[in-house]
């Protein structure tokens, strides 16, 4: 046991190290007052309380629950949408996969960098080909995209789409999953692509539908790469690209108040373990795994 221990102990101590004792350092650093600067002074319930009084607190929970609840829908039908289309057989079918693909690896700074340009309002090229197609149908100028208020979150949501790869190739795996024989039955009793994808495929991509679909909403509660990079770290403008992460990160290494971005933290954690609940509690009767039962 001792030497099974010993082998075990570089992972046991850098588990402790890196993940136990930062948890709970957290939490209870956000029951203190701390700038990392000076010791912690313990305020009990002050920056929870505090939160409650914080208008960017809400304007970043605001923020964050437009993007997930646009993004997160949006890039699972677009990414199930590919995966149907890259499931047909078609010559040169591995390059169209690679090219779908290939968005989802590049790093998040890279194509945050890139996207800058392309929302451009002046010399992007999204803009470029929008132009002359608005001024022939009399809409005027593009949108400003990261410039504007009202388009800077449908902007990220853009580029949000843009690296569906991961969740397409989890599509395509459970699509290989799916029964041909099911289809075949389908067809000789005259169901049409409609009805064959609603009652054969939506059933037997419902678990996969639901891990993208979590995996996606923790994603975006966590949301701050992209929208600290496009907007110089300030969640511009006029705060519309403030997300939670954001705000969270302002506080801690901007402000230094550490002991209230832990407790942001922790409501951050609350919030995603509530959500994460109340899904698999929801979709229990609406997901089927092949050989088993609803719910």
């Amino acid at each position: 046991m001792l030497s099974g221990l010993a082998f075990c102990s570089p992972v046991i101590v850098g588990l402790l190290l890196f993940m136990a004792y930062p948890i709970v350092a957290s939490l209870v650093y956000s029951f203190c007052r701390y700038s990392v600067l000076r010791p912690p002074t313990f305020v009990g319930g002050a920056n929870y309380a505090h939160l409650a009084h914080d208008e960017l607190f809400y304007k970043s929970l605001v923020n964050t629950g437009f993007y997930a609840a646009i993004a997160v829908p949006l890039g699972i039908a677009v990414a199930l949408g590919l995966a149907l289309l890259l499931n047909a057989k078609i010559r040169g079918l591995p390059l169209y996969r690679t090219f779908f693909y290939v968005p989802s690896i590049v790093p998040m700074v890279a194509s945050s960098v890139l996207w800058i340009w392309l929302f451009n309002p002046q010399s992007g090229a999204i803009n470029a080909v929008l132009r002359p197609l608005m001024g022939a149908l009399g809409l005027g100028e593009p949108p400003g995209w990261l410039a504007d208020p009202a388009w800077s979150k449908p902007a990220i949501i853009l580029w949000s789409v843009w690296g569906v790869g991961g969740a397409m190739v989890i599509y395509l795996a459970g699509l290989q999953d799916v029964p041909q024989e099911l289809y075949e039955a389908a067809e000789v009793d005259g169901a049409g692509p409609w009805r064959k994808f609603r009652n054969i495929t939506l059933p037997f991509m419902s678990p996969h539908l639901l891990f993208t679909f979590i995996m996606g909403l923790i994603g975006a509660f966590q949301f701050f790469t992209p929208a600290y990079v496009m907007t110089n770290g300030q969640g511009g403008p006029v705060d519309s690209t403030l997300f939670y992460s954001l705000y969270l990160f302002q506080v801690a290494f901007f402000d230094f108040k550490m002991g209230y971005a832990c407790a942001m933290a922790w409501i951050l954690f609350l919030l995603i373990l509530a959500a994460t609940l109340l899904i698999f509690r929801s979709s229990a009767r609406h997901v089927y795994y092949a050989g088993g039962e609803r719910g």
